[in-house]
C-alpha cells in the first residue's frame, strides 16, 4: 500500500519553475560516483549495508557505486512513460546499445542543492520472485532530518522478474535531499532492481499568505496561520524577523491583501 507521510514543514523563500530531468541528452555509460545534472546532484550509490532477498548480506559498494546512464529504447516500447533515449541507472554494469540492464540498487541520494517542496520520479522495477514484499521508500530530508516520504510495496504475483512502472511523489514539506532505498518487511534495508526517468523538482513558493500550502490565498489561510501561531510553526513568521509574535498577524493580513 502506498503511503504519504508529512512529519513537519518549513517555509523557504524563493521561486523557480519545476525542473524535470529525462536524461535523454546524456551519453550512455558510467558517470562516476557522483554526477551533476543541471544542478541536480546524484550521489551515495549503494553505500549502505543490509540483507539480500535470499538472506545473504551486502555491504557498501558491493553492487557498484557508479551513476549510470542506460539506453532505454527497448523499455520505451513497453512503457509510454519512458522518454527515449535514456534512463538513470546505478551500480557497476551496463550493456551498451539497445540492451537494457536493470541493476540492483540498495540506495541513492539526490539533491537539488536548494530547498524544494515537490519531487517525483518514475521507477521501472522488477516485481515477483525475490522482489515481492519489499518496500521501496522515497524520503525527503531537510538538513539531514527526514520530513516527508512516499513508499510502495513490490507485488508478488508469481513468476519472476516482471518489469512494472511506479511513480512516487513527495510533497507537504520543504526538503533539500532525497534518499531512495528499500526495506524487507522487518525493516531491514535490502536491494531492489530499478532504473529511473522523469525526475521532477519544484521549489517552494514565496507566497507567505498561503499558510496552508494549497497554492491559493483564501480565508482558510487565516485558520492555518492561527494554527501556526499556536504551534510556533515557521509559517507563523509573516514579517520575516525570525520569530513568531502577534505582530505577524498584521503582517499576514498585509500579505493576504497583497495576494500572490
Amino acid at each position: 500500500m502506498r503511503k504519504l507521510m508529512a512529519i513537519t514543514a518549513a517555509m523557504i523563500a524563493g521561486t523557480s519553475a519545476a525542473q524535470t530531468l529525462n536524461f535523454d541528452s546524456e551519453t550512455e555509460g558510467f558517470l562516476g560516483t557522483s554526477y551533476d545534472f543541471s544542478g541536480i546532484t546524484v550521489f551515495g550509490v549503494n553505500q549502505n549495508s543490509g540483507i539480500n532477498p535470499d538472506g545473504s548480506t551486502f555491504g557498501p559498494g558491493d553492487y557498484g557505486d557508479q551513476v549510470v546512464i542506460e539506453d532505454a529504447n527497448l523499455l520505451a516500447l513497453d512503457f509510454a512513460d519512458v522518454t527515449p533515449d535514456n534512463v538513470l541507472s546505478f551500480g557497476g554494469s551496463f550493456v551498451p546499445g539497445d540492451n537494457l540492464s536493470i541493476n540492483l540498487m540498495s540506495q541513492v541520494f539526490i539533491s537539488p542543492n536548494t530547498s524544494v517542496d515537490y519531487f517525483a520520479v518514475d521507477l521501472f522495477h522488477y516485481e515477483n520472485g525475490p522482489w515481492g514484499g519489499i518496500e521501496v521508500i522515497v524520503e525527503g530530508s531537510d538538513r539531514g532530518t527526514p520530513v516527508v516520504s512516499d513508499s510502495f510495496v513490490i507485488s508478488d504475483l508469481g513468476g519472476r522478474d516482471n518489469v512494472v512502472h511506479t511513480r512516487v511523489e513527495l510533497s507537504g514539506a520543504s526538503f533539500d535531499t532525497v534518499r531512495i532505498y528499500s526495506e524487507m518487511p522487518d525493516g531491514t534495508e535490502t536491494v531492489f532492481a530499478t532504473v529511473m526517468d522523469n525526475m521532477t523538482f519544484d521549489a517552494p513558493s514565496n507566497c507567505l499568505a498561503d499558510t496552508n500550502h494549497d497554492g491559493a490565498v483564501t480565508p482558510a489561510d487565516f485558520s492555518a496561520w492561527v494554527a501556526a501561531f499556536n504551534a510556533q510553526a515557521p509559517e507563523c513568521d509573516q514579517n520575516g524577523d525570525g520569530s513568531c509574535t502577534p505582530a505577524d498577524f498584521s503582517a499576514w493580513v498585509s500579505n493576504f491583501n497583497a495576494g500572490c
